[in-house]
């Protein structure tokens, strides 16, 4: 197994409860983005932190030596297995505005 699936799996197993909370209302946002906005935020952000923290482990190491140029390639590759695992993930930190009247919109095409 690569380095990067193996810290990936070592931060959702050290931290189970939080990730198997997180991943519930992941589920939830993806079918309702605009009621959980506010509270994928605010969980988000702390899920985003342990992620930070795992992904800078993975590359401490690589940084500092000969192999320092491929750190930012398993860095991409840690965050594309999250990606895997959380889709909606870059999705924390949104600002969700409503306007009430819209300046976008498409008129309705009849085809009959």
């Amino acid at each position: 197994m690569t380095k990067y699936k193996e810290y990936l799996n070592k931060m959702l197993r050290e931290n189970t409860l939080i990730f198997d909370d997180f991943k519930r209302l992941h589920d939830n946002y993806s079918l309702n983005p605009e009621k959980l906005q506010r509270e994928f935020n605010d969980e988000g952000g702390k899920i985003l932190e342990i992620i930070r923290d795992y992904e800078n482990r993975l590359c401490s190491n690589t940084e500092r030596g000969m192999y320092n140029k491929f750190s930012a390639n398993l860095a991409q590759k840690f965050q594309d297995e999250v990606r895997k695992q959380f889709p909606m993930i870059d999705h924390v930190g949104l600002k969700v505005e409503k306007t009430s009247n819209p300046s976008f919109f498409i008129k309705r095409i009849r085809l009959s």
